[in-house]
């Protein structure tokens, strides 16, 4: 890796330093730069203007860039832009975004996530609201690194992610339809993807817009080991006896399916010139048949391939896991011109929705509970979740010519989730019972064993701006500074439910286990939940001041050099899990939360060193050296920043000592340093070229006791590894690069041939930190595209080829090799825990894609 942060040292200081006297010697006209190259105008900073002319790192992806490549949602853009990377894990679960190694959590399976890994914001025009949006009537994406707490009203800890869709347009009527038809190399058939857009101009005032897209995604990812019947049939048949297995299990092919319907509706008003409203209507609903992974890393020491073995695009779980995800905002948008200043308001009202079902059986049967006794055993979980938010913000920036300038805002969101998990064991409670005499079980037909419910209420405001002055016409020094606060109320207090409504014990636990119940215990619905009353232990207030300095120096017409640091802030949370009992060694704790120096076992180190009931907020520093430059009367464009990120409180996962629940905690520190370089050449008029390179070094500052849960074989019991100072963090890649090329080749009748082709690579990622817990690595690998497009005025027709040389990638690794272990039943069968499998990149993808516009 030191040769990797070598060569993109000196290639940093080759592009940006070597070349100082030819831009001293050629002719610098900055119009002409601009006239010479394709600019996309952003708004990062508030104001219009190019990536060149703005003194922080940002990259912007325009429409044209979308289409050429072929870019459909956010996993494929940011492949192409340094310094970021998304733990791509297809369509059934939330993606991590990781900003310049800024992660400590394990790449797990994501299940239930829906904030984007929580260190970056995301914009939906002006309204904060985190969506894994698909990319159609998008006018750009801007991708900001670092904290930017001083220019937006949600709190960002590493960066900012803002979609800006295409406004209706006044005196346009228009409508454009696309197609796009492709087949992944593993699947049995066809995928398609639909849509249209339109805009209709009434006069030179009011105009809409919409847009509406249909996505039938065919998945390539088979499951051939689907139990027949939950809780009657053998999830691990005698694999040497086609006749027991196809008795017990039966196989779905393509079962990674994904049907998607997105769009949005818009509404354009200036009555008057100098106020302008949008008001919009976002939706996108997605179901997904199971997940993209492969279950070939399951290997079990010393057992044959009879016992279980799965291919390379084989899922090896026993139950369906479906999920259907909703994403609704209503945004209101009023832009005003003052005079002095421009006012914009920006109000959101969006909501989440998430139901899906999981395969339970890995963690159940390493509980090593008596479930594995159960020759059929089988078990699923349904985890229901909702999420409201209600945004405004409110923000003045001036517009007056003057040496001064400046922006201040105001920002205010309350955002509520509730959620269940409900988890089931068809037959268990019956066979418990009859053969195992465990008289003691309620025999319920449901199976109905374990119900959690969850529900929050965050509320942040904020005051922020900026004030910059321009000392002479080449530098310019700006200070920012963020006032903010928020509350968290967690951790619903309930009493027994029955449908009677008369409990007969109270208990504050969100946790309940039916199989121990009275038969009466049912179900409490999201609005029920909704309705109780807040754990006030759990409460969480704090307050704080956040800065920023930034000073830029233009260098020549060119070359604008900057210096950043700036402050960034993440909110702490409930882990919406009770409190243990103090310790009885006469008795056994359940699913439950040490509160710091309880005791949990009967040694005297058996003492809780984190709050497992809760976590804090965490905070970054962010140093950044930076210089945008234009060469070659702007054909060329080199880009590049050196960047060093402390990171105080890091929030990182752990597990409760009781059952091993997921949790969240604290660490001490950690930092990243790194290089980030982005650039561009108009080579000719008829060829393009683009690329970036990023390094960064993420580490741990401080030892952090008891950070990794691992597996201590045989068996599943579970041990504590400490995190180590110097430690590499999980997550992202170390080096991570890609290149992109087009050629244009005009035609007698006016139209065009393009062709082009990209290659996109990163390094090996850790999934644990340190590579610690039996970790494993993600192998590094590239993916090459290729395209080739007719374009008329009006129309276009591309052939397209993704992953051209189909490699196999894993985008991430869930669990370790330690939790392949085989148990057995009451007769003495083999059971299989086959909790370490990968998430999987898309194969060979061969498509062809079309659009055709009619109007003005």
């Amino acid at each position: 890796m030191k040769t990797s942060w070598l060569l993109g040292a000196s290639v940093f200081a080759l592009g940006i330093g070597g070349a100082l006297p030819t831009a001293a010697a050629q002719e610098s006209d900055g119009e002409e730069a601009v006239a010479r190259q394709d600019v996309v105008v952003i708004t990062a900073t508030r104001r219009e203007g190019s990536v060149q002319d703005v003194p922080i790192n940002v990259a912007a992806v325009g429409a044209a860039q979308i289409e050429e490549q072929g870019i459909s949602e956010l996993s494929d853009l940011l492949s192409f832009v340094p310094g970021i990377n998304v733990v791509d894990r297809g369509a059934r679960q939330g993606n991590p975004i990781i900003v310049r190694g800024i992660n400590a959590d394990p790449i797990g399976p994501g299940d239930g996530d829906n904030s984007g890994g929580g260190t970056v914001a995301t914009y939906l025009g002006e309204v904060p609201l985190f969506i894994d949006l698909k990319l159609n009537d998008m006018e750009r994406v801007e991708v900001l690194l670092g904290p930017q707490g001083t220019l937006y009203g949600a709190g960002t800890l590493a960066g900012a992610i803002r979609y800006i869709p295409v406004k209706p347009q006044f005196n346009t009527d228009m409508v454009e339809a696309r197609a796009d038809v492709y087949q992944y190399s593993e699947a049995d058939s066809f995928s398609y993807d639909t849509g249209f857009t339109f805009n209709k101009g009434f006069g030179d005032n009011f105009a809409i817009r919409g847009s509406i897209d249909f996505l039938d995604d065919s998945g390539f990812v088979d499951q051939p080991f689907l139990l027949r019947e939950i809780g009657v049939s053998n999830p691990d048949p005698d694999f040497s006896d086609p006749a027991d297995v196809a008795a017990n299990l039966r196989r779905e092919d393509d079962v990674d399916t994904e049907e998607a319907v997105s769009g949005r509706f818009a509404a354009r008003w200036t009555p008057t010139d100098w106020l302008d409203g949008t008001l919009t209507y976002y939706f996108q609903d997605v179901d997904v048949g199971g997940r993209r992974i492969s279950n070939k890393r399951t290997v079990f020491p010393g057992a044959g391939p009879e016992i279980f073995s799965a291919g390379d695009f084989e899922n090896g779980l026993r139950v369906p896991e479906p999920n259907e995800i909703k994403n609704e905002l209503l945004a209101l948008e009023v832009i005003a011109d003052l005079g002095f200043a421009e006012l914009t308001s920006a109000t959101g009202l969006s909501k989440f929705e998430d139901d899906g079902q999981r395969d339970q059986n890995n963690l159940l049967v390493s509980l090593e509970y008596s479930y594995e006794l159960f020759p059929a055993f089988g078990s699923f979980t349904r985890e229901v979740g909702e999420t409201e938010t209600f945004t405004q913000e409110i923000r003045l920036v001036s517009t007056m010519d003057s040496k001064f300038d400046w922006i201040v805002g105001g920002f205010y969101s309350k955002q509520e989730n509730v959620a269940t998990s409900e988890e089931y064991v068809p037959g268990y409670p019956q066979y418990a019972n009859d053969v195992l005499g465990f008289d003691f079980i309620t025999n319920r037909p449901d199976g109905f064993e374990y119900f959690s419910i969850a529900h929050n209420e965050l509320t942040e405001s904020a005051i922020f701006g900026e004030v910059g002055y321009q000392f002479t016409d080449k530098l310019k020094a700006t200070i920012g500074g963020r006032f903010y606060e928020y509350e968290l109320l967690d951790g619903a207090i309930t009493e027994r439910f029955y449908p009677s409504g008369d409990p007969t014990v109270p208990n504050d636990t969100t946790v309940f286990f039916p199989l121990f119940e009275d038969p009466s215990f049912s179900l409490i619905t999201l609005d029920q939940i909704k309705g109780l009353p807040f754990d006030p232990s759990l409460t969480q207030e704090d307050d704080g001041f956040l800065y920023k300095f930034n000073v830029s120096y233009d260098v020549t017409d060119d070359f604008l050099a900057y210096f950043t640091i700036s402050e960034g802030y993440r909110v702490g949370a409930s882990n919406g899990i009770g409190q243990c009992d103090e310790f009885d060694p006469n008795a056994t704790q359940g699913a439950c939360a040490l509160a710091p120096g309880q005791q949990y076992g009967p040694n005297p180190g058996d003492i809780a060193q984190f709050d497992e009931r809760q976590f804090g907020p965490d905070k970054t520093t962010n140093y950044e050296i930076g210089a945008k430059t234009a060469w070659l009367g702007g054909d060329l464009i080199l880009n590049g920043a050196i960047f060093y990120v402390e990171w105080t409180d890091p929030q990182v996962a752990s597990a409760t000592v009781n059952a091993n629940i997921p949790i969240t905690v604290n660490a001490a520190g950690a930092e990243s340093t790194g290089i980030e370089l982005q650039g561009s050449w108009r080579v000719t008029d008829q060829f393009d070229l683009r690329g970036s390179y990023s390094y960064a070094k993420t580490e741990l500052t401080e030892d952090v006791p008891f950070l990794i849960r691992t597996i201590t074989p045989p068996g599943f019991g579970t041990a504590f590894e400490d995190g180590k100072a110097g430690d590499r963090l999980p997550g992202s890649p170390e080096s991570q690069f890609s290149v992109f090329g087009q050629y244009y080749v005009p035609l007698a009748n006016g139209n065009q041939l393009i062709f082009n082709g990209s290659y996109a690579w990163q390094d090996d990622i850790l999934t644990r930190t340190g590579g610690r817990g039996s970790s494993v690595a993600i192998p590094s690998y590239g993916v090459a595209n290729a395209k080739a497009t007719y374009d008329a005025e009006d129309w276009s027709v591309s052939l397209y080829v993704n992953n051209l040389f189909d490699e196999y990638i894993e985008t991430g690794i869930i669990s370790t090799p330690l939790s392949n272990q085989i148990v057995s039943d009451i007769n003495g069968d083999p059971v299989t825990v086959r909790s370490h499998y990968a998430t999987l990149g898309a194969p060979r993808t061969i498509g062809v894609r079309a659009k055709i516009r009619f109007g003005n």
